[in-house]
């Protein structure tokens, strides 16, 4: 973790606005059922790839990031959260054609009431698509790891994969993917993905099963990920289930499971984000794929104990080790 202040990590996709309202309930509409909230505060927070971005630098690291946003109110909110946060934003392309997408969450004593969401698929004009791939594959030169963050909002496609893949080797720095359901993106050579659990049965195209008791006993959950190190020859795949924590598989090794070690759930909200952004840190920083998947699953539950989209710092993941040492938790390995 000494070494996530000089890693520098791309992080490449959709980006995303997300906004909360927080508030409180006393009443009931006389216009319809619906509950009257009193609005206290807002907040902007980065979402989607730029989550993933803000996730590497509160560990310590140094994001740059790429991706498309409109010339529009969202758009601009966004990148100054980011600048905010710190956050390079080199990578990132400003259209006109181009709605950023925005949630919007309203919460009242801790519980969401709704989310209203603004959002558009577009496809960028073929100018401005090549000026994207250009900008984002000249930062890899700059880089120790990339991510490609798919919320299938248009920012990916198999032109950026191809390009962004090609470099990385060139390079010779780990390349991971968040894939969401663009089952025909081909990704042969990825370090590592992390699918979530419908995302991987989908990406399999099987019908996701309820999920076992034990993950290692789950036949139809080992059968899609022998189908994913199958189709997309990673060095390593992470699965993230949830409640359950994380199944690691390699090229060389029996499947193995992380249970989860969150002591609370408050929010699921960006876990995923915070997974890749600590594993493939953690990756670039030299550790290896179970201690970085260790690692991502600590850090997934210090997020999940916290109301919204939120980070986990480098001080919050020690002392959340510390926690997990002094209850006899064995999840995490004594170095």
């Amino acid at each position: 973790m000494r070494r996530f202040a000089r890693r520098r990590i791309l992080v490449v996709g959709d980006l995303m606005l997300d906004r909360y309202i927080y508030g409180s309930v006393n009443r009931i509409s006389p216009e319809a059922p619906v509950p009257v909230v009193r609005v206290d505060r807002e907040r902007n927070v980065p979402g989607g790839a730029a989550n993933v971005a803000r996730n590497v630098q509160t560990l310590g690291g140094r994001a740059v990031l790429g991706g498309v946003l409109g010339r529009d109110d969202a758009g601009r909110r966004l990148l100054e959260v980011l600048r905010e946060a710190d956050v390079d934003t080199r990578g990132v392309l400003q259209t006109g054609a181009w709605r950023t997408t925005l949630k919007t969450r309203v919460l009242a004593e801790r519980q969401q009431v709704v989310r209203i969401d603004w959002e558009d698929r577009f496809a960028l004009d073929e100018r401005s698509l090549r000026r994207f791939h250009r900008l984002a594959t000249s930062l890899v030169a700059e880089v120790d790891g990339v991510i490609l963050e798919d919320y299938s909002k248009g920012a990916v496609d198999q032109a950026l994969v191809d390009a962004l893949l090609r470099a990385a080797r060139q390079r010779g720095v780990p390349i991971a993917l968040d894939p969401k359901d663009n089952a025909e993106l081909r990704v042969e050579g990825i370090t590592v993905a992390t699918p979530n659990r419908r995302e991987a049965f989908l990406m399999a195209r099987l019908p996701e099963r309820a999920p076992e008791p034990q993950p290692l006993e789950d036949r139809p959950l080992l059968r899609v990920a022998e189908i994913l190190m199958e189709q997309w020859q990673p060095l390593f795949l992470v699965i993230t289930l949830g409640g359950q924590g994380l199944l690691l598989l390699d090229r060389h090794r029996a499947p193995r499971h992380i249970p989860t070690v969150a002591r609370e759930v408050f929010d699921v909200s960006g876990a995923g984000d915070t997974v890749i952004a600590t594993l493939l840190l953690a990756l670039a920083a030299g550790a290896e794929h179970l201690e970085a998947a260790e690692l991502a699953n600590c850090a997934a539950g210090v997020v999940v104990g916290k109301v919204g989209t939120a980070g986990c710092t480098a001080r919050e993941l020690l002392d959340f080790l510390e926690i997990l040492r002094q209850t006899g938790m064995d999840q995490v390995r004594q170095a």
